[in-house]
């Protein structure tokens, strides 16, 4: 309330009364002075204190629920805002479960802002109950691009705005690997660095704006040719036609082979960044199995909540496969330590991590230590396996492309156009690849984004010969 010098009492009523915060005097002048100081306090204050309530989607279960986990991670990478009740130390999550009237057993329990819920629901239930698009609007396209990382994106935007009619599949949520990355501080145009979901979050809306078609969670599950047509066929059967068709996969986070390990998955033990577990990581003691720049991001973000993050590799260091600039960050945070020549091969606990058997790979020597929290960033593996055998791979399963197809100057099995193959074009005409899953790529974001600008030059070459 502003006020007169002569009417400090109706203020002081007006507080009694109405409950007004405060009162100011005239005349205010200067308000840097006399006024913004005020005010600014009065903000800080309430800022403090207030709580407002939350209106979106909420999960309750408990903190080592491999279901429960697996539900966090497809809402953030979806950017569905929720929040999280432990059914194990908050009370409001037990009146919930209660008022709803669910199983306590049979976690976890997911509330919608409309009052309907879900138990134990799948992705897929998920997303036809927030109104996400799994089912393709057409049963034809220019292009269809199979995966949504940093590569599938930067194509979709680019086709699309060529004026390709573009439809973008992906099995879980858009960005890829690259999406659950805490932090990208070498992507040109980011001086101050930029996540992997805030990088994903625009390139999906820039995707929208030209009129993609994105489908998620969605996955294709076969690929077939017939004549100038491609055929996709997805998991509930549907089939989608196109005449370029675009593999942009990536890769996926290669096991770790340790008995045990696998039962532990999603209660302690997670591959890939897992940030939706960060949170819960306060004062914990974590490890984290790798030395590529993945591992030094989950490093660095992880030691904004835990006790102490230890990094495992197996080499002599981090130099071999880590960008200088995480090197140097490591290096000065107190709480990340770096221990060399380390391999897991043994992990305890019934239900959920409770400790790690390390071995030193030199020495042979065996420790065991306490650990609330593994996560594994050790390598990258192919999902190809579902791809027809007319689509060449290496040994690997990464598939090849252009140049890579050519045997002693001969063009591949079964080529039958009078033509080679282009830079990014497999063994089968129109079936194209870009970013991780092409053999031979450049592990990083910009490269994944660059090939998925470049292939659709090769795309309209395609187009334009049927």
């Amino acid at each position: 309330l502003l006020t007169a010098y002569a009417d400090t009492d109706a203020a002081i009523q007006a507080i009694n009364s109405v409950q007004i915060d405060y009162y100011l005097l005239k005349p205010w002048d200067p308000p840097e002075q006399n006024l913004y100081p005020v005010l600014n306090d009065l903000l800080d204050e309430w800022q403090a204190t207030y709580r407002p309530r939350f209106e979106g989607v909420r999960v309750i279960g408990p903190r080592w629920s491999p279901k429960t986990y697996v539900v966090k991670d497809f809402l953030s990478g979806n950017q569905v805002p929720y929040t999280w009740l432990d059914i194990e130390s908050s009370q409001e999550a037990r009146q919930l479960v209660a008022h709803a009237k669910a199983d306590p057993t049979e976690l976890p329990l997911v509330l919608f802002p409309d009052g309907s819920q879900l138990v134990e629901p799948s992705g897929l239930q998920i997303a036809e109950k927030l109104g996400l698009t799994t089912q393709a609007a057409s049963r034809f396209y220019d292009l269809i691009v199979v995966g949504g990382g940093p590569a599938g994106l930067g194509a979709a935007v680019y086709g699309a705005s060529e004026g390709l009619s573009t439809l973008l599949i992906e099995k879980s949520a858009p960005g890829g690997q690259a999406g659950s990355s805490s932090r990208i501080e070498n992507y040109l145009g980011f001086p101050q660095g930029i996540t992997g979901r805030e990088l994903a979050r625009r390139a999906v809306d820039q995707a929208r704006r030209f009129k993609v078609e994105i489908l998620a969670p969605q996955e294709v599950t076969n690929v077939r040719v017939d004549g100038p047509y491609r055929y996709v066929t997805l998991a509930d059967g549907a089939e989608i036609s196109c005449h370029a068709l675009l593999l942009t996969t990536g890769v996926e986070w290669r096991k770790l082979n340790v008995p045990g390990l696998d039962e532990l998955i999603g209660a302690g033990i997670y591959y890939g960044a897992a940030m939706t577990e960060a949170v819960s990581c306060v004062d914990d003691t974590v490890y984290v199995v790798g030395g590529a720049n993945s591992a030094g991001q989950a490093a660095m973000y992880l030691s904004r909540y835990a006790k102490e993050v230890t990094m495992l590799v197996r080499g002599d260091g981090l130099a071999a496969s880590m960008s200088q600039y995480l090197i140097d960050q490591i290096a000065n945070t107190s709480n990340i330590h770096v221990q060399v020549h380390a391999s897991v091969v043994g992990v305890a606990g019934q239900e959920h991590l409770e400790g790690l058997q390390i071995r030193d790979v030199e020495t042979g020597q065996t420790e065991t230590v306490p650990a609330n929290a593994l996560f594994i960033m050790i390598g990258a593996v192919p999902h190809t396996e579902w791809l027809p055998a007319e689509v060449a791979r290496d040994r690997n399963g990464f598939v090849c492309t252009g140049p890579e197809l050519m045997e002693n100057g001969k063009r591949p099995k079964g080529w039958q156009l009078d033509r080679d193959p282009y830079l990014l074009e497999t063994s089968v005409p129109g079936i194209f690849v870009a970013g991780d899953v092409r053999a031979a790529s450049v592990k990083r974001v910009a490269s994944a984004v660059g090939q998925g600008a470049i292939v659709v030059s090769f795309v309209h070459q395609y187009l334009s010969t049927l």
